[in-house]
């Protein structure tokens, strides 16, 4: 028996057992005992908002590895550097690890986090249920590796506030890192919408 069918949920703040008072059609919603927040038996349009964030992480992840992360200004002109030119600049140079940190980071956890988030919003919607436990790994991963994404605006950040040599070399932040954290935001704010309990629920009502 499930604890759904209990109707019985996990606050999202403080993890506290909830019971909810029986469905009579439309949604039902508690508050915690213990912190006084509202808690539902599964979030509200979970996989419309997660498919509505991540398409407008994929959208915005476009502008953001074809405009330049920083301008680099000395006195023999302006230099910009996309992720990619970065990446490739590194790797050029013999700094391996730099360049494979920053192509991880930058360009392989977006894009692997992204298309995490739509096969689950798809074997959901499908009602797929086949491994559910490999799926809830899946959307763990997503969790451990979402923070990395943010490295490159880290870089990026830090150098704008520590080379700045008078009018010898300064740096500018360009276009694409405004839009690189943009995906990063969503696609953070992606994982957080989806509710993994929908997977199990999905796997019970094909063996129900």
């Amino acid at each position: 028996m499930r604890a759904i069918n209990r109707n019985l949920g996990c606050c999202p703040t403080c993890r506290q057992l909830v019971t909810f008072p029986p469905k009579k059609g439309g949604e039902v919603a508690a508050y915690c005992p213990r912190c006084g927040s509202e808690v539902h038996l599964r979030k509200s349009h979970s996989l419309q908002n997660t498919l509505a964030l991540v398409i407008a992480s994929i959208i915005f992840y476009i502008p953001a590895n074809l405009l330049p992360m920083m301008h680099v200004q000395t006195f023999a002109g302006t230099e910009s550097d996309t992720i990619m030119s970065g990446v490739i600049y590194f790797m050029e140079t013999g700094s391996y690890l730099i360049g494979s940190v920053i192509f991880i980071a930058s360009i392989l956890v977006p894009v692997l986090k992204i298309l995490i988030l739509l096969y689950l919003i798809h074997t959901v919607r499908h009602h797929k249920a086949a491994k559910p436990k490999e799926r809830q790994k899946l959307y763990l991963l997503t969790e451990v590796i979402g923070r990395w994404s943010m490295v490159d605006v880290y870089v990026v950040s830090i150098m704008l506030a520590l080379v700045h040599f008078g009018g010898l070399t300064e740096i500018r932040a360009g276009g694409g890192a405004v839009f690189f954290l943009l995906v990063v935001i969503l696609t953070m704010l992606a994982a957080m919408s989806f509710d993994p309990r929908l997977i199990w629920d999905t796997a019970k009502e094909q063996h129900a």
